[in-house]
C-alpha cells in the first residue's frame, strides 16, 4: 500500500481523546506529500504540502506506513536516519497517540 493510501484512511483512526486539546498540522513528506489537520477534536487529511506545518515528518512510504503501524520504533526510525523531523518534536513523539493503528 502506498503512503498516501495509508494516511488518507488516518481520520478514520484518529482518537479524539488522545488529542484533546492539541491544534495543529503534520506535514508528512514521502512520495506524495500530505497533511493532517488536527482541530477541535478532528483530523482532516489532504493531499499536498501545508504552508503552516508544526512538524514535518520526512520518510520513505514503507518505513512511513511501518512507522503508523506501530511495526517501525520511532526512535530507531530516527537514530538510523530513515525518519528527518523539522518542527515540534514534542508534537512528533506524541503524534502515534493520536491514532489507533489497529483501525488502519
Amino acid at each position: 500500500m502506498s503512503a498516501a493510501a495509508f494516511l488518507s484512511k488516518l481520520s478514520t483512526a484518529f482518537n479524539p481523546n488522545e488529542a484533546s486539546g492539541t491544534n495543529c498540522t503534520i506535514q508528512f513528506m514521502c512520495s506524495t506529500p500530505m497533511h493532517a489537520v488536527i482541530k477541535d477534536g478532528t483530523c482532516a487529511v489532504n493531499s499536498g504540502q501545508s504552508p503552516s506545518a508544526d512538524v514535518t515528518i520526512t520518510m520513505e512510504d514503507d518505513d512511513l506506513v511501518a512507522l503508523l503501524k506501530g511495526e517501525l520504533n520511532g526512535m530507531t526510525a530516527f537514530m538510523t536516519g530513515k525518519l528527518q523531523i523539522e518542527g515540534d518534536l514534542m508534537l512528533a513523539q506524541r503524534m502515534a497517540s493520536f491514532f489507533d493503528a489497529s483501525k488502519l
